[in-house]
């Protein structure tokens, strides 16, 4: 006697590269729908924030893919899918373009007040500002000297650029230079009084001094 044929069966699924097989509901339990693979976009700014991450931590040298994908979430092969190689990860790393736009992105006589704030509130909602990794280059032997270059080239000139009068590139490199200190007070020495204090009152107290080396 035969059994009727209830129709094609499935192919098992295989896991692409960097993904994780699925686990097996636990029985007695109806399997649920399978997951929506991980958005691009998202594994990709998730492998930038660790390689980031690890950058102001750890020698290049030192950083392996294996710890960049295992902070990400994700595996090492999906890491050389997306970036080729580590040098080309970390070259994308090391550029300071992106975070130039956003630190940058505001009228001239309102830029003070939008440089102390968007660097405070990377630290308070982000856990950290990318446009400090600069203050770890002595760590980073020959890619210290990239990091330094691009960050005269896509931070301080650029904000000269945008400066009128006399010592333009003097007064951006004066004005990155106050940011910076605040920078390292507040995420890295993580002084009490300043986490203590409201971003609303620190710029309103700091802003005017990197305004005043903005100003022709």
């Amino acid at each position: 006697m035969t059994t009727p044929h209830s129709g094609p069966t499935a192919s098992p699924v295989v896991p692409g590269p960097g993904e994780q097989p699925a686990a097996a509901p636990p029985p007695g339990e109806p399997e649920s729908a399978p997951a929506p693979r991980r958005d691009a976009e998202a594994s990709r700014a998730a492998i930038l924030r660790a390689a980031r991450y690890l950058l102001a931590r750890h020698a290049h040298a030192d950083i392996t893919l294996k710890a960049v994908a295992d902070r990400a979430g994700v595996s090492a092969p999906l890491i050389l899918k997306y970036f080729g190689n580590k040098d080309a990860l970390f070259a994308r790393v090391m550029s300071f373009e992106s975070d130039a736009d956003a630190l940058l992105d505001a009228p001239l006589e309102e830029l003070g007040r939008h440089m102390v704030r968007h660097l405070l509130e990377g630290q308070t909602r982000r856990g950290a500002d990318p446009v400090l990794r600069i203050v770890f280059a002595p760590l980073q032997g020959e890619q210290g000297e990239t990091l330094r270059a691009n960050f005269r080239a896509q931070v301080s000139e650029r904000l000269a650029g945008r400066l009128s009068g006399q010592d333009a590139g003097l007064r951006a490199e004066l004005a990155v230079s106050t940011l910076l200190g605040l920078g390292v007070m507040y995420g890295i020495a993580r002084g009490p009084h300043l986490r203590a204090t409201t971003v609303d009152d620190i710029v309103d107290r700091y802003a005017p001094a990197v305004q005043a080396q903005l100003a022709p």
